[in-house]
């Protein structure tokens, strides 16, 4: 009988060895490999890359019962019958989970009863609770290169018992974007035509819309992102809308576009238009509620609004400097008048003595010092000369300024 699972599922590798790709991992998952207790670890990386892949070979490395199953199919009810006797699960697309549904494995991670192996393609930063993040080992995985992914191409045309020219295995793992499982999809189309058919031209011709989905021109998922947000930045409108118009039309997921955006609004407009974020959290809700193809509408709205917009990236280069100053200098202590007492030693110790209301002066503003002692006098916001910023700034400027006259 032939087996008619995906190429991705038969080329799956049953031990370590055969796996490909995460060469800056290798250290790490040696000692995982080789460790005599697997901790509850978070796979995080873009679709493609070995996350679930990994997770099972790190499951069948223990030799203890497990499960794998995917959140969008599974509800805590399910869950918990199927995790009887499994001493692991794997879990794939972790961040489809509610907030409330994450916090199910805090009771059994902290006991020991469950070792998670989660996998997501979100940030998990953003999508994973803090407390359960806090109770797992988060790997990052990265894109497959195109050695790795042309070496993964050899092996489902060997699988297949078919042959490619080196020139299409070449081109349909540049299409891939770093992304194993459309790449042996790609392979597993290619392999059925016939020969004559499998030339580069001949595969353009005879795949175009699945080679245009793909289709990358050799750049990465996060090559064209960052093309995107740098074209915004150097204010191109046609150079911004190109790249979104290659993101939307390779597929990609809109949420992630408008993650983009986003940071761009607060990162590269900033102060100078603060408009500009508030139109980018509003794209984002439109995208989510009218949905693709019509999403692209809100979208390019919005690349056009940003490259077109005053820039400014004030606020960021701010926090960058008080953040290094934290960096070399460390935290330095909280000025007495400034902190809350609220014991009676804390009275004593004079914290909150001398604070000076602001709203008990005119203009709600009266000259005092907020910066521990050893900042006085530090400079971490520098306001920018465009757009708004200017006059946001000429307040405090002069509130700056009269505070130095006095001293």
């Amino acid at each position: 009988m032939t087996d008619s699972r995906p190429l991705a599922d038969l080329l799956r590798p049953e031990t370590p060895d055969g796996f490909i790709g995460q060469k800056k991992l290798e250290t790490r998952l040696k000692h995982l490999f080789g460790g005599k207790r697997l901790p509850s670890l978070l796979l995080y990386g873009p679709p493609g890359c070995g996350k679930s892949t990994l997770a099972l070979l790190l499951a069948r490395s223990t030799g203890l019962p497990f499960i794998r199953v995917s959140a969008p199919e599974m509800g805590l009810a399910r869950l918990r019958a199927s995790l009887k006797s499994r001493s692991i699960l794997i879990l794939d697309e972790l961040h489809r989970f509610s907030k409330a549904q994450q916090d199910f494995f805090l009771p059994l991670l902290e006991s020991g009863e469950l070792t998670l192996i989660a996998t997501t393609t979100e940030n998990p930063s953003f999508s994973v609770t803090r407390q359960l993040l806090s109770r797992l080992h988060t790997l990052k995985l990265e894109p497959l290169s195109h050695s790795e992914l042309t070496e993964i191409a050899d092996r489902g045309l060997k699988k297949l018992g078919a042959t490619l020219p080196p020139e299409s295995v070449r081109l349909l793992a540049a299409r891939a974007g770093g992304d194993a499982r459309s790449l042996l999809n790609l392979v597993e189309l290619a392999a059925a035509l016939p020969e004559d058919q499998r030339s580069p031209q001949e595969l353009r011709s005879a795949l175009p819309e699945f080679l245009q989905r793909h289709d990358k021109d050799g750049d990465s998922h996060y090559e064209l992102a960052s093309a995107l947000v740098k074209s915004i930045r150097g204010s191109d409108v046609d150079a911004a809308l190109y790249y979104l118009a290659c993101l939307l039309e390779g597929g990609e997921d809109p949420r992630f576009i408008c993650r983009r955006l986003i940071l761009s609004a607060s990162e590269d407009v900033g102060l100078a238009d603060p408009d500009a974020l508030n139109l980018a959290v509003s794209c984002q809700q439109a995208v989510e509620f009218v949905g693709m193809p019509e999403g692209f509408i809100p979208l390019a709205e919005t690349v056009v609004y940003l490259a077109l917009a005053k820039k400014s990236n004030s606020t960021y280069a701010a926090y960058i400097n008080a953040a290094r100053s934290i960096r070399q200098n460390g935290k330095q202590p909280v000025p007495l008048h400034l902190r809350n007492a609220t014991t009676e030693l804390q009275k004593k110790e004079g914290c909150g003595k001398d604070y000076k209301y602001p709203h008990n002066w005119p203009q709600s503003w009266i000259a005092q010092q907020y910066l521990p002692d050893a900042l006085i006098g530090e400079r971490f916001y520098q306001p920018r000369g465009n757009g708004a910023e200017p006059s946001l700034s000429q307040w405090w400027r002069k509130l700056r300024d009269s505070a130095n006259s006095e001293k």
